[in-house]
């Protein structure tokens, strides 16, 4: 697989994590009329969550330890998914009323949805640098077959 495609489905695993993450963080913190500071918190917490565990999910499947899994979702997640969760969260901040934009609105979901490409477009290219350095998510392509 050539270095480009690699890197961009490094990036899409991450960004699934992240989406699924910040959505039900959202949906959570919403039902509970927490504050933004703390739908943010939860959101992200969520998203490192959700990235992490949908990297360990295969590589136990494949037989390795619950540590061994973590270190290896830690070393090839950790700088996508901060990357995708600073970027994405700033462009909500950035977006007029969107942090405060109802589950309901299109405010929210268009916002949402281009936040994440936002996110996307911003990770991708660390995703390439560390993928082409055996770093990021070239740790875990012996795990892949």
């Amino acid at each position: 697989m050539d270095l480009n495609r690699t890197a961009a489905s490094a990036t899409l695993h991450c960004l699934t994590g992240c989406a699924i993450g910040e959505i039900v963080g959202m949906v959570i913190s919403t039902a509970l009329s927490w504050s933004n500071t703390a739908s943010i918190i939860l959101s992200i917490v969520l998203a490192f969550v959700f990235g992490y565990s949908l990297s360990m999910r295969p590589l136990l499947r494949h037989g390795l330890g619950l540590k061994k899994s973590m270190r290896l979702a830690l070393a090839s997640d950790t700088a996508s998914i901060a990357t995708m969760e600073a970027s994405d969260n700033i462009f909500i901040l950035l977006v007029p009323g969107a942090i405060s934009a109802s589950l309901n609105t299109a405010l929210f979901w268009v916002s949402l949805a281009i936040s994440l490409v936002v996110a996307f477009a911003v990770a991708f290219p660390l995703n390439r640098w560390l993928i082409a350095r055996g770093k990021g998510h070239a740790v875990l392509h012996e795990y892949h077959h």
